[in-house]
């Protein structure tokens, strides 16, 4: 991955600086309304349905001190009421009071008045090329905060991660699909391959293995994104990782292959480089077999995050 230019960063910089203040995230009383953004933002995440202090913490980035001092605040305003889990007593659930909800249902309004306000200085060509540009940069934003990273098969998280899959690919083949053909874990974790998991806010979204198939061959297996992370370019994320990972294992070929019906991952294979190869596996799913070359490790490009 080519390292981030200084103009590229002077230029996300820039629309911080500039969207930020038009929208008056700097003032005090954001929206008109008597509190700053974050007490704003927190009362709009708590939503209608509550929300842990735990999530709060893990979906706005927060501090546990800073969050609690906040929640504080809007109970004694009369907004929030807190207590413990009905589901988890370890831990405590922050909901909207009545007037909370009244405040909340305000502040869109208002949020949404101001959205109305810039769009409307904009011809309907033009708002509609602003509102594309920023579903772009919504979903590039998306991904570059996703992390992926190394875990032990046998991990709680990637054995959640092959749940899910199993459970996805059972609905989409015809044939159904039996758990028991995922991949061992022992089979990708220390020096027999690789477990990655991609996460998003702390909570996997995705994943992908690499076993040993020859000293010199690896074979990739599982990659899986949760539906709520797809279309984002988070499959070429972990295959890529996968591939470099292969490289560091002095691999000169990794193979694959994928069910008859999964024509997205056909051409997302295809799109990175891998070519269709005659069969090499007994995997009864299997419709389509793949491989891709690799450089030598010292060979290729510093992997990205």
């Amino acid at each position: 991955m080519k390292p981030v230019s200084a103009n590229q960063v002077t230029a996300l910089r820039r629309f911080n600086r500039y969207f930020t203040r038009r929208i008056g995230v700097l003032d005090d009383h954001y929206l008109g309304q008597d509190r700053p953004l974050g007490e704003a933002r927190l009362l709009f995440e708590i939503g209608g349905a509550g929300a842990s202090l735990r999530e709060l913490r893990a979906r706005l980035g927060l501090d546990a001190g800073y969050l609690s001092r906040m929640v504080r605040a809007l109970e004694k305003q009369g907004l929030v009421r807190v207590s413990v889990h009905p589901g988890d007593s370890r831990l405590r659930l922050a909901e909207l009071t009545a007037a909370g909800q009244v405040e909340v249902k305000e502040q869109n309004r208002l949020a949404n008045g101001l959205a109305e306000g810039l769009l409307g200085g904009l011809a309907a060509p033009q708002r509609a090329e602003l509102t594309a540009a920023l579903d772009t940069a919504h979903r590039l934003l998306r991904l570059a905060a996703i992390t992926v990273e190394t875990v032990d098969g046998a991990s709680p998280d990637a054995r959640a991660c092959l749940a899910a899959y199993a459970a996805d690919i059972d609905e989409r083949f015809p044939e159904g699909f039996d758990p028991g053909d995922l991949v061992r874990p022992d089979e990708v974790s220390g020096d027999a391959g690789v477990f990655l998991v991609a996460y998003e806010e702390d909570r996997p979204v995705g994943c992908g293995a690499l076993r040993r198939l020859t000293p010199r061959a690896g074979e990739i297996r599982h990659v899986w994104v949760h539906p709520g992370a797809r279309r984002l370019g988070l499959g070429r994320r972990i295959l890529d990782g996968l591939e470099q990972r292969a490289a560091e294992r002095d691999f000169t070929v990794v193979r694959l292959d994928t069910h008859a019906v999964l024509t997205e991952a056909r051409a997302m294979y295809r799109a990175c480089g891998y070519m269709e190869i005659p069969r090499y596996d007994d995997n009864v799913y299997a419709a389509h077999w793949f491989e891709k070359r690799l450089p030598r490790a010292g060979a290729r490009k510093p992997p990205g995050r």
